[in-house]
């Protein structure tokens, strides 16, 4: 019988052999900017032999000095939105790809838990934004998830597989979205 880890790490794996089977077939380099996930997405993807022909960058960004210093974030935009912001992830997806080769980004901002959170910002939220390279930024595609869970290993794996969902090529006719809640047992 498989612990909970290892089927997560079943179907993460599963995702992210999909993720870079599609955007080799489109010809396309992929590029991440985690925070809540700490570098689960590009792990997933690297974990696959031959995923440097598709995987461009990852940035770790789980502080504010480093969405600054590596992906570009204005100071004003997280002093008047705070980390865990559509604004700032918007702000993340384009600083990857600005810093990147790639033709597709991804940004995560979160609140994992199991502390951290507020009335406004409660453990669980995570704010995803999917950026493509000659797209008009005012359609960069940014959605706040609530994910229902205390768990913050469960937050992390569900966040990660949301995030290698919106790196599909079939992500290109996402727009800015509303806020969603899910489950994430």
């Amino acid at each position: 019988m498989q612990s909970v880890e290892q089927a997560r790490l079943a179907v993460r794996h599963e995702r992210a052999t999909s993720v870079l089977a599609n955007n080799r077939s489109a010809g396309r380099k992929l590029a991440v900017a985690e925070s809540c996930t700490g570098g689960m997405v590009a792990v997933a993807l690297t974990d696959i032999a031959g995923s440097s022909d598709v995987f461009s960058a990852g940035f770790v960004t789980y502080s504010a000095h480093a969405k600054k210093a590596q992906l570009d974030v204005s100071s004003e935009i997280l002093e008047t939105f705070g980390e865990v912001s559509l604004a700032t992830a918007w702000a993340m997806a384009a600083g990857a790809l600005t810093n990147s080769d790639a033709d597709v980004a991804v940004a995560i901002t979160g609140i994992a838990g199991p502390g951290g959170g507020s009335e406004k910002k409660p453990v669980g939220q995570v704010v995803f934004a999917r950026a493509l390279r000659g797209q008009d930024p005012d359609d960069y595609f940014t959605q706040r998830v609530q994910f229902e869970s205390a768990d913050r290993a469960a937050i992390r794996h569900h966040a990660t597989l949301f995030a290698l969902d919106l790196l599909q090529p079939d992500g290109d006719a996402l727009r800015p979205s509303e806020d969603i809640t899910l489950l994430a047992p």
